[in-house]
């Protein structure tokens, strides 16, 4: 029986650049999809897959993230004094209180890689999951992608790479696997590029914002050279993984939703509007109201 997966690193020290100026003092992983940050989805997705232990690796900028998931004493004192009781309930709930939060200081921005293996002294030698909260991923039937995933490691207790089959000519913006069919579902990897050219790419089976690792990666990430855009690449020791333990890649039932680009925010942000209990039947009524050709001139 494989160790229980009990820890998740949120590599959030980057930059945003894509959103600014929005990001321009506010992290990306705060950006609201209709009245959650993205963060909190992240960590609501590994809480309900039963994680114990959130681990940030931040950076500058990124105090709002900590703040968001600590006790807001003022806050909480004035809804309760209003008698906002349903508010205060979900503020001080933000994450469960068996849940514990670490922040570690990624003192440069060195690459994801780079980012994992500051998280080492924390995670320990215990498989851990890994999440990007850019990655938006809607549950289906109940359960996560980070959620589906554990289900994997726990029946084949190996490395697991959330994946997603992407169009050909956008291999270039993941890591691409080389990879044989193993089930539903699943594919044993043999090999993995970091954003491969369309004419180069192994398959269409991307890489995305989710993964489960052993504790083998931190021993390999201390030796990998920079490489693309001259950062540690987590795709360049997951390849050197590979070669000493298996690896599975596997493509989670639920819907991924890109929010680092601003089309599939927008995407995530309509969709989750019409899902939200309390607004989806009005924000269903506006949108079927909109004259769009008027709109986009």
């Amino acid at each position: 029986m494989p160790q229980k997966i009990r820890k998740a690193v949120f590599p959030v020290a980057g930059l945003g650049t894509r959103f600014l100026p929005a990001t321009k003092a506010n992290p990306k992983e705060m950006l609201p999809v209709v009245d959650k940050p993205l963060i909190q989805y992240a960590a609501e997705e590994a809480v309900s897959a039963g994680i114990k232990e959130l681990v940030f690796v931040t950076g500058r900028n990124k105090r709002s993230i900590p703040d968001h998931f600590d006790k807001a004493y003022e806050l909480e004192h004035e809804l309760a004094e209003r008698g906002k009781d349903k508010l205060l309930n979900m503020v001080r709930n933000i994450i469960p209180s068996d849940v514990l939060c670490v922040y570690i200081r990624q003192a440069e921005a060195l690459g994801l890689g780079h980012a994992v293996l500051c998280a080492r002294e924390v995670v320990g030698d215990e498989p851990f999951a890994v999440i990007l909260a850019d990655d938006l991923i809607a549950p289906r039937n109940g359960l996560s992608g980070l959620g589906e995933m554990v289900e994997v490691f726990n029946y084949h207790g190996c490395s697991v790479l959330g994946s997603e089959r992407v169009p050909h000519d956008e291999t270039h913006r993941y890591g691409v696997v080389s990879a044989v069919e193993s089930g539903e579902r699943l594919w044993h990897v043999n090999g993995i590029v970091e954003k491969p050219a369309p004419e180069e790419a192994p398959s269409n089976i991307a890489v995305v914002g989710r993964y489960i690792l052993t504790p083998r990666i931190f021993e390999l990430l201390e030796h990998t050279p920079r490489g693309a855009g001259g950062e540690i690449q987590l795709t360049d020791a997951i390849a050197e993984l590979l070669q000493n333990e298996r690896v599975l890649a596997y493509e989670f039932e639920g819907k991924r939703y890109d929010c680092g680009d601003k089309l599939g925010y927008l995407r995530a942000t309509v969709e989750y509007g019409l899902r939200h209990p309390e607004l989806r039947e009005d924000f269903a009524e506006y949108l079927r109201g909109l004259d769009v050709d008027a709109l986009i001139g």
